[in-house]
């Protein structure tokens, strides 16, 4: 039936070992809100949860005048819903998918590939790469929020190199040498960055755990002695070898920037972004697709070679990772995270109390969601967005289309 614009789905919850537990993940609180005869199990991790129509969680339709079943199969039945820019662009498809995250543990050292790379990898290794699509994804947090992104500033890679000899050991004097000297000409920084990356994730594994090992006794004999361990990121360095101990993917603090957003706050990752998330909640959009190169930090396959070949070497501080969103000049409520690729747009809609009549008695933001519900929302430029609401606080959708008719188109 095409003329029912507007559906509510039963979206798909992915229980990685990373994600928090129980009521503790801001997932299990969405899908108890979605249902309240849902059962929620206390030990189980609820890490994801999945808004969209790809092949791995294509999101069941709760509405018995549609004969279709899930959203992909909508969309394929009335492609006409996307808009014929988007339509004709994405071949039919939905091109985004939009996701919650609950983070208790780290999640892998990985980056996304381009579309050339995603298309070889899936040909060569359709087992660990499961189509051919890029990934860029935006992450924009729901509650403080930590992750690692980009290589850090020269300087900062050189001060750990000259203070943990434990890292430097894996990295070897005459990679660290040559990066100094190549510090003020980006392109031998490029390079002598990336031979410095590439010797440590391919160091023999009982150099890398004897100086772990190492490392760690180090730095938790000075926590015990009341020092300052900041010189070494001891705090972080000894929680990730809590989650994954012996594993080469603690040392790459030492080159990567840790981040921590502030609810509101987005980081943008491109194809070939090194990242890592660490812990919080987050809201998540994406291209449609689940191409992750990994190498560090999971009991997932790892591609070190490939990880290591593929990434932007350049190095930026913390605030250049830190994705700006725009404040609508049209509709103070609306702000714009939109980066730069064409598969998404995220929008994010705050209306004060005083905005609506009915019984709201707080604000609502599209970066939370209601009874694990998903909107669809095209915009004309061939953007596709996700709007959500806090739990319970479900607004006239009428009015919402409304004031903002300009911009938006519901199915």
């Amino acid at each position: 039936m095409a003329e029912v614009k507007v559906f509510p789905l039963c979206c798909v919850v992915q229980s990685y070992a990373w994600g928090k537990a129980g009521l503790d993940s801001e997932v299990a609180r969405l899908v108890l809100g979605g249902d309240p005869q849902a059962l929620i199990e206390e030990a189980r991790p609820y890490a994801e949860l999945w808004m969209g129509a790809h092949p791995k969680g294509d999101a069941l339709i709760k509405d018995n005048r549609i004969s279709q079943r899930t959203l992909g199969q909508w969309i394929a039945d009335f492609p006409g819903c996307l808009g014929s820019k988007v339509k004709d662009t994405f071949h039919g498809q939905l091109p985004f998918l939009f996701k919650v995250l609950s983070v208790n543990t780290a999640l892998s050292i990985q980056a996304h590939p381009n579309r050339e790379l995603a298309a070889r990898l899936h040909a060569q290794f359709p087992e660990h790469y499961p189509d051919n699509n890029h990934k860029p994804e935006m992450a924009i947090a729901l509650t403080q929020f930590e992750g690692l992104c980009g290589f850090r500033p020269m300087h900062e890679i050189l001060g750990f190199l000259k203070n943990v000899p434990e890292f430097r050991a894996l990295v070897g004097n005459e990679a660290a040498e040559e990066l100094q000297s190549a510090d003020g000409d980006p392109g031998w920084t490029s390079l002598a960055l990336k031979k410095c990356f590439t010797r440590m994730m391919n160091c023999e594994k009982k150099l890398f755990v004897d100086q772990l090992n190492m490392l760690v006794k180090r730095i938790s004999e000075e926590e015990a002695a009341g020092k300052d361990t900041s010189g070494s990121n001891g705090e972080l360095l000894l929680r990730l070898h809590s989650q994954y101990p012996g594993d080469i993917g603690c040392f790459s603090i030492y080159f990567l920037n840790r981040i921590v957003l502030q609810p509101g706050q987005a980081m943008f990752l491109g194809a070939n972004e090194p990242h890592a998330y660490l812990s919080g909640d987050c809201v998540e959009c994406m291209a449609c697709s689940d191409n992750t190169v990994r190498a560090g930090l999971t009991p997932k396959y790892i591609d070190v070679d490939t990880l290591c070949e593929m990434l932007n070497y350049s190095p930026a501080p913390v605030s250049a990772k830190i994705f700006p969103c725009v404040r609508d000049n049209a509709d103070p409520c609306v702000y714009l995270y939109d980066p730069p690729v064409p598969d998404f747009t995220v929008m994010r809609i705050q209306v004060r109390q005083t905005d609506f009549s009915s019984n709201i008695y707080r604000k609502f933001t599209c970066i939370s969601i209601p009874a694990a519900q998903l909107k669809g929302i095209v915009q004309p430029k061939m953007k596709i967005l996700s709007l959500i609401t806090q739990p319970h606080v479900v607004p006239n959708l009428q009015d919402l289309r409304s004031s903002s008719e300009h911009k938006l188109r519901y199915f």
